[in-house]
């Protein structure tokens, strides 16, 4: 018998006249091989990785170094096109363009993880996922740093009015004047939203002399010295200065619209670097037009280009002391850098040893690295009674368990069982058979 080891797989070859001799002192040694020959874990050198949106290098190069086939496009993909993509994809890679929605998950055979390289997921059919077994992961905290200094740099630039009096320059116009121009130091800032960026932005605006005053649904712990507003409405008609940096839950389409707009001060500073869904685009444009709002910069868009060929439509175009950005948020070298290698991380860490750390569909298994042993991955509908089922049929099997670890949420549960390396055919068998089980796979 010859053994060829690759990270945590092993694949093994048999040469079957050599199995005779040893079959007295192992119980049916050629059928428990046998059945090891077709059952291992996956093949790296199959698993097809599909990366989309200009993935950093350095993502793409982790990935292959793992043993994976790449391939990689540099833009993104509407469904029809992604639905035939996706066939024999193993793990899907995207940005914030494209949609992941349940006809694109319809047709994905093979699909076991999908890697958001940003911080929002609302692309993807996450519910959709959870229901296959197919784990989300994103990149929570790996931009965050660059989205906040943009924001600190363009509220700097709006109180200013730089956008104007840089394009009066380019126009040759000399206008030098302190009229509609502001310190941001004593400035009332809110934030609307007080999750990872919120918190952080918190932190240096106060360094920079702003009062910090915020408002989140979720209960958060404020930094410093900011100030927690107990409803939107007081938020809204105390800032000098508003920034939203709420997620892209359906509960927050048009979040802010004309009747939120009414509240804020004559001339308020506004920022959108959140997503494009959450503010009513058309009257964000009446209100820059009719003065209330003195200023604005917006990173994201209800519909926005799948390319950089695609040209950018927008009723915001145009507009006074307004700065439009193209999803650029996050995207500086060392952000994406960073994302590139926490996002692969956390998938080759699921592929490897089934830990869901992290994962933004998925009940949340951190798992100890393992030697000698094989891992049982058992998803299925969260009913009552499963984990009693996978241990009856493990212990009918006469099983060693070795540990068991188990997490659920409202839809699945995720169970992991770990063992020694004896067991026959049907020990699989058995375990795939009971009714709730959407997946199943071995670790070798």
């Amino acid at each position: 018998m010859d053994i060829i080891s690759s990270s945590n797989n092993y694949f093994c070859r048999l040469k079957l006249p050599r199995i005779e001799k040893y079959k007295k002192k192992y119980n049916d040694f050629e059928s428990t091989f046998r059945f090891m020959e077709r059952a291992l874990s996956y093949p790296k050198s199959k698993i097809k990785v599909l990366l989309l949106e200009n993935i950093h290098e350095d993502g793409v190069k982790l990935l292959k170094e793992e043993g994976y086939r790449v391939e990689v496009h540099a833009g993104g993909l509407d469904e029809d096109e992604l639905t035939e993509r996706i066939k024999g994809v193993s793990i899907l890679g995207i940005r914030s363009k494209t949609q992941v929605t349940k006809k694109v998950l319809g047709n994905a055979n093979r699909l076991l993880a999908v890697g958001a390289f940003c911080i929002g997921t609302n692309q993807i059919d996450l519910p959709e996922c959870l229901s296959r077994g197919i784990v989300v992961f994103n990149a929570p905290f790996s931009n965050t740093r660059s989205v906040v200094e943009l924001a600190l740099a363009e509220m700097i630039m709006l109180i200013r009015n730089l956008p104007d009096k840089t394009g009066q320059m380019h126009a040759g116009n000399w206008n030098k004047s302190a009229t509609n121009s502001f310190e941001i130091r004593g400035k009332k800032l809110g934030i609307i939203g007080y999750g990872n960026i919120g918190a952080q932005l918190s932190v240096l605006a106060e360094s920079l002399g702003m009062q910090v005053y915020y408002y989140d649904i979720d209960e958060r712990l404020a930094m410093g010295n900011a100030i927690k507003c107990s409803t939107l409405e007081e938020l809204l008609k105390l800032a000098d200065i508003l920034t939203l940096h709420v997620d892209g839950r359906e509960e927050n389409k048009n979040l802010l619209g004309s009747k939120e707009f009414s509240l804020m001060k004559q001339g308020v500073i506004f920022l959108n670097l959140s997503r494009g869904h959450v503010v009513d685009i058309r009257a964000l444009r009446e209100n820059i037009v009719n003065g209330r709002i003195g200023g604005a910069a917006i990173d994201v868009y209800p519909e926005e280009p799948k390319s950089n060929s695609e040209e950018f439509i927008s009723e915001l175009r145009g507009l006074p002391n307004t700065i439009l950005t193209p999803h650029i948020g996050g995207s500086t070298l060392e952000a994406q850098a960073n994302i590139a290698q926490f996002v692969p991380s956390k998938i080759i860490d699921y592929v490897n040893s089934g830990s869901t750390n992290l994962s933004v569909n998925f009940p949340n298994l951190q798992l100890p690295k393992f030697k000698d042993a094989h891992r049982f991955i058992h998803i299925h509908h969260n009913v009552p009674g499963v984990l009693a089922m996978i241990n009856n049929i493990l212990a009918g099997h006469s099983i060693n368990v070795i540990g068991q670890y188990l997490k659920t949420n409202e839809v699945v549960g995720y169970v992991i069982t770990v063992i020694d390396k004896e067991y026959s055919a049907e020990v699989i068998t058995d375990l795939k058979k009971i009714r709730e089980t959407i997946r199943f796979r071995v670790l070798y």
